[in-house]
């Protein structure tokens, strides 16, 4: 993905994840919005000059699969940090998913279990390779922790299906936790 096209994913990850009303948005519960009043909003307030083809065409190559387009609507995948919260359907997860942390944070978390701290859902992988991709943002060796997801949901906890093998849940409690050597 060249530079430009980076900003343009980022700027519009940003607007729908994190600072709708900055860009006079408004989501509706599912967290879409008219894709075109997208980019007539970030060309209003950024002063860019984004076309609505050209994102779709960035959303079509990107390897990274943060929003998604249906029909004429955009939303955010997941990463929101709103304190509207962006309903999602529940699923039934496989029977373990993983989640890979820095080891700063791994007291914390055998203490207190997976929190979503600023975002609305904890973020879990199906692959235990992208897991320890994602804990390596924040460790050259991250932990690895693999969630007990199937008794953790047959016990009341709540899980979403994502794209590409990413899951959220609701907070698990310690004991769905296990740290994997």
């Amino acid at each position: 993905m060249l530079v430009e096209e980076e900003k343009i994913s980022k700027l519009i990850s940003y607007a729908l994840r994190h600072e709708p009303a900055r860009f006079q948005l408004e989501l509706d519960e599912s967290g879409f919005v008219s894709l075109d009043e997208l980019v007539s909003k970030l060309n209003q307030v950024e002063q860019v000059d984004l076309k609505t083809e050209a994102v779709v065409a960035l959303l079509e190559k990107s390897d990274k699969k943060r929003w998604e387009i249906q029909g004429h609507l955009i939303r955010a995948i997941y990463g929101h940090s709103l304190s509207q919260k962006i309903i999602k359907q529940a699923a039934k997860p496989p029977e373990f998913l993983y989640h890979g942390t820095a080891h700063k944070f791994v007291d914390r978390i055998l203490a207190q279990g997976l929190l979503p701290k600023d975002r609305q859902y904890v973020h879990l992988s199906q692959e235990i390779i992208t897991a320890i991709d994602v804990g390596k943002r924040r460790d050259h060796e991250p932990v690895l922790l693999e969630v007990l997801a199937q008794f953790a949901y047959e016990n009341g906890v709540v899980f979403y299906q994502e794209k590409d093998g990413i899951w959220l849940s609701e907070p698990i409690p310690v004991r769905y936790l296990r740290v994997m050597p």
